[in-house]
């Protein structure tokens, strides 16, 4: 059985925002009935292309209603630009994480709000091009090679959190690993300099104290680096984080993951009593 933060149950049992905006100038429509996942997603802005309002109807589970309804309150008071950078892994992170089975739910939410800036815009909706490679929930080989690319998804598990690709029959797995293969040998390494001991402390201190301890405090939370050791980052988790049972969620899927990306990639975190 999966297990919800707080914030998940919280959107879930009193979601935000459900209906739609009169007028809107952002309309989006993704997913579909079959699939199981559908969402509709409506805003509002004013005369400087600022969000003034956003509403979502959805038809799926408690991740769907929950990643649609922080998606709605992430948008009011952001110009459309500033919308336009919210990614799939922000969504999850507002609502304290998601189980890795239920990521496909915020990658929705990013679908959506991509097709309501289109409409904004004037534009055609996008569309996802290419083959179909699960039959099962109709998605295309581009969405999967766009899902790898854009949350460093290595195996098709991952695959199928993301996209829902290879959780039926599974009959596509095998073409779902060449995929896999095949993105990862298009992506050039990254060069970066190497780090002494000490640059990689230092760096993981302001990254905990610029990127993650301002989030962690807004629901009551707080960390402490303890140590580094090689790549190890030893942290305390304080306040709400520490008796909150979705705090290892917590650490992998926002703080372990920003390091990586701020920091340096090979870097694991692990809470440790003090």
């Amino acid at each position: 059985m999966w297990e919800y933060t707080e914030k998940v149950k919280e959107h879930f049992l009193k979601p935000k925002n459900v209906g739609e905006v009169e007028n809107a100038t952002g309309i989006a429509e993704v997913g579909s009935m079959a699939c199981g996942d559908a969402l509709k997603l409506t805003f509002k802005t004013d005369e400087s292309g600022r969000i003034t309002d956003a509403k979502f109807k959805t038809f799926g589970c408690a991740s769907a209603i929950a990643s649609a309804s922080a998606l709605t309150e992430m948008l009011k008071g952001k110009t459309v630009e500033e919308a336009e950078k919210i990614t799939n892994q922000d969504i999850a992170d507002a609502l304290g994480g998601l189980p890795k089975e239920k990521m496909h739910c915020s990658v929705l939410g990013r679908q959506a709000l991509e097709q309501a800036i289109a409409y904004y815009r004037g534009e055609a909706p996008k569309t996802e091009e290419g083959e179909i490679v699960c039959e099962c929930f109709g998605v295309t080989d581009r969405q999967i090679e766009k899902a790898i690319r854009e949350n460093n998804l290595a195996t098709v598990e991952e695959v199928t959190n993301y996209t829902k690709a290879g959780g039926g029959c599974e009959s596509c797995h095998d073409t779902i690993r060449e995929i896999i293969s095949r993105v990862r040998a298009d992506e050039k390494p990254v060069t970066r300099p190497r780090l002494s001991n000490i640059q990689k402390i230092k760096m993981i201190d302001e990254t905990i104290e610029k990127e993650i301890r301002p989030s962690l405090k807004q629901d009551g939370g707080d960390i402490e680096l303890v140590d580094v050791i090689g790549n190890r980052v030893l942290v305390v988790l304080r306040g709400s984080c520490a008796v909150c049972k979705a705090s290892q969620q917590t650490l992998k899927n926002f703080v372990e993951t920003k390091l990586r990306e701020m920091v340096w990639p090979e870097l694991t975190v692990e809470e440790v009593s003090k």
